[in-house]
């Protein structure tokens, strides 16, 4: 069975700034994929209603030591 985690897009609204988008990943979503904090990621656009979310990175190019 595939988890499914609803979430709203925010937005933030700044004078002299762009406006941005802000999507939080849920925590069950990061450690079920071992994200870390500072981890460089990418979002690639598959189509109007599915986006997928790379690590530019390998996962085993990090370090194992790390807590």
């Amino acid at each position: 069975m595939q988890a499914k985690y609803p979430m709203k897009v925010q937005v933030i609204r700044s004078k002299g700034v762009s406006t941005r988008f802000y999507i939080n990943l849920p925590l069950p979503l990061a450690a079920a994929i071992d994200l870390a904090p500072g981890e460089e990621m990418q979002w690639q656009l598959l189509s109007r209603s599915d986006l997928r979310l790379r690590r530019v990175a390998d996962p085993g190019a990090r370090s194992k030591g790390k807590k």
